[in-house]
């Protein structure tokens, strides 16, 4: 049996889906899963300790048993807080059949297997009743079903299901409560990453302007949210344009609906400006009186920026609304939250949902095809003037009256700066419909529609028929051990076998700019590609060493290409400019770097008797693309592959 399995695209970002057979190993979904992450946040298993403790107890007051049902239990960890808490008895249910089989390992090596019934179902497909999964329904529901927009990954159809027919009346939550904000901002760069901007190009004929097309303009954007650290994006990129606006709640101990739904809250803008972004985020209440709180917010928004909890796997949301709109200070609105089962969307409106009858829009959909084609950092990267200019004069000292150019780069404006310095013919490889009918459009508002000749083909399928005749042309796997006191390192150890196998040896796309990091070497090349060669059939292999010269926990290696368009021009995908001495680290913010991260790490207490290094070994196979490669850290690291 064939089956799919998302990988992301070191270079791009993207999701692309992989064909694996049944002796497919789903230890290595957990190795790359956010559930390491999870553990390692502090504030969240003490909250979660602190809202499990009160649950039972007020349950206990009652003179009733406690009966706790976990949904998507993972390691196991919060039944075992809740038994550990009072609890008579805790369902965990867990549908990911890997992580179940290491909840019940874990349970059982914490002494709690008397206690603890792991089911390893979906939630909705659990039963209630003398032979069912559960002999009667539960009074404490217990859940962590959050992502970053909190109902992405079905929170709100779990809730609803369970207490339909999981969960007694008047039963606990913890949490208890969520409640979502939300900011609207005016940001330059953020829009950046939503809507093309005209670019400016210098010929020899004056200054041209490649303009967007007017159905990209109209185009409402992409559906999906941008989750981003925003404690690393600076306050001089935004200006707020309202107070922080409590959007909407939801009560997790009683009935909850996942039905379509808006929310209207009036403000008074704070400036003039043009309404473009809104920056949002949730917290949650594990208790009824809200004394026992976790947050999202960000350092502008936290009570106590000082308390602030690094997270990877809860960050903060960027929606960017249908179009920008003008808005006058002291001038009222009403920011509008929608959302359905899975997703949250905001509009602005000039009065309250409520008072003028409106029935809340339909979710936003791309039709211009650029949202589905260029992810966020794309379109950072094709907005960005300065790196346009580079290639420009690349570009310039390469053209001849008489070149034809040949552009491979699916959605790139690379072919339209070619014509207008220069080229006496240019065509470009479209390899998808979507690509080539944008790239049509953007060509049809710049008027280039007759001057620029797609070719809608993959290119390694192109001939000679096709050019005319024309041939010159580190959280994250680090290991737990001990949580909150219960032994976890069932799941550490299934996360280094899945190390042993293929995918572990490929890099991850992270981008580094929202990581604050160190350097703990200097930049080494590793490989040289020569595009004005033919590319080799077979693979290419480089090892070598790396010298560690500053003290620190080496936690991964980072990849990222550098692109040398002449001799004098370089554009680079990973560092912007050279480590500061501290070793603090520039990250070009358009593009995410490849990186491999280590299972062990430099112990930090140990005193670097001299330089440390680390061997290498990088395979590429330019047919298919793919880059493995291995790490071996020197003797403080033992075994640290």
């Amino acid at each position: 049996m064939k089956i799919f399995c998302g990988r992301a695209n070191p270079t791009t970002g993207s999701v692309e889906w992989l064909e694996e057979d049944e002796h497919y190993d789903y230890h290595q979904e957990i190795a790359r899963s956010s559930y390491a992450d999870m553990l390692h946040d502090k504030d969240r298993n003490i909250k979660y300790y602190q809202g499990i403790r009160a649950a039972v107890s007020r349950v206990k007051d009652r003179g009733q048993k406690a009966l706790v049902l976990d949904i998507g239990t993972g390691t196991g960890l919060l039944s075992m807080m809740a038994v550990t808490a009072g609890a008579d008895f805790c369902y965990a249910i867990e549908v990911f059949k890997p992580m179940a089989d290491a909840a019940v390992k874990i349970v059982e090596k914490n002494g709690f297997s008397d206690k603890i019934k792991v089911i390893n179902k979906h939630s909705t497909e659990v039963t209630v009743g003398p032979d069912g999964d559960m002999p009667c329904r539960a009074n404490i529901l217990i859940t962590e079903l959050f992502d970053t927009e909190l109902i992405g990954e079905g929170a709100l159809p779990s809730y609803e299901h369970a207490h339909r027919h999981l969960m007694q009346e008047d039963c606990e939550a913890v949490p208890h409560r969520a409640t979502v904000y939300a900011q609207l901002v005016e940001s330059r760069r953020m829009w950046s990453w939503n809507k093309l901007f005209p670019i400016r190009v210098q010929t020899s004929l004056g200054e041209q302007v490649i303009v967007p097309p007017s159905e990209l303009e109209r185009c409402p954007g992409a559906p999906s949210v941008y989750d981003i650290q925003l404690n690393q994006v600076s306050p001089t990129d935004f200006t707020a344009l309202s107070d922080v606006l409590p959007m909407f709640s939801v009560d997790f101990s009683k009935q909850v609906s996942s039905s379509a739904a808006c929310y209207g809250r009036q403000f008074e803008p704070l400036a003039s400006g043009q309404a473009q972004v809104v920056l949002s985020w949730w917290d949650i209440e594990m208790d009824p009186e809200g004394k026992i709180k976790c947050t999202m917010a960000p350092f502008w928004a936290h009570t106590d920026p000082q308390e602030l909890q690094w997270r990877d796997h809860w960050m903060q949301c960027v929606y960017f609304l249908p179009q920008e709109e003008p808005v006058v200070q002291g001038s009222a609105l009403c920011l509008v939250a929608h959302h359905d089962d899975y997703c949250v969307w905001y509009s602005l409106q000039r009065t309250s949902p409520q008072k003028n009858g409106r029935i809340h829009p339909a979710r936003p959909v791309c039709d211009c095809q650029a949202h589905l084609l260029w992810n966020r950092p794309r379109f950072g990267e094709i907005n960005d003037q300065h790196r346009t200019d580079q290639y420009a004069q690349a570009l310039r000292t390469v053209l001849k009256p008489d070149s034809v150019c040949l552009c491979v780069s699916d959605g790139s404006l690379l072919s339209m700066l070619a014509h207008y310095l220069g080229a006496e013919q240019v065509l470009t490889i479209e390899s998808s419909a979507a690509s080539h009918r944008l790239m049509k459009k953007i060509f049809k508002a710049n008027h280039l529609e007759d001057k620029i000749n797609v070719i809608e083909k993959r290119p390694e399928l192109l001939t000679s028929a096709d050019l005319e005749g024309k041939k010159d042309l580190w959280r994250i796997r680090s290991p737990c051990g001990d949580c909150e006191g219960f032994d976890v390192h069932i799941m550490d150890d299934m996360i280094k076998h899945a190390l042993d196998f293929r995918e572990s040896k490929e890099a991850e796309p992270h981008p580094l700019w929202e990581y604050p990091c160190r350097s703990l070497s200097e930049p080494q090349q590793i490989l040289t590609f020569d595009f004005r060669q033919p590319v080799p059939p077979q693979s290419v292999c480089a090892e070598g060493s790396i010298e560690l010269r500053r003290p620190g926990r080496s936690h991964g290696a980072v990849l990222w290409m550098e692109y040398h368009l002449t001799p004098d021009s370089t554009i680079s995908t990973g560092l912007l400019k050279p480590a500061e001495d501290k070793g603090y680290c520039c990250w070009n913010p358009h593009c995410k770097q490849a990186v491999y991260f280590f299972s062990t790490m430099l112990d930090p207490r140990a005193p670097l008797g001299g330089p440390q290094t680390v061997s290498y070994t990088v395979e590429f196979q330019p047919l298919t693309g793919d880059v493995t490669m291995d790490f071996t850290l020197s003797d403080s690291l033992s075994d640290g592959r």
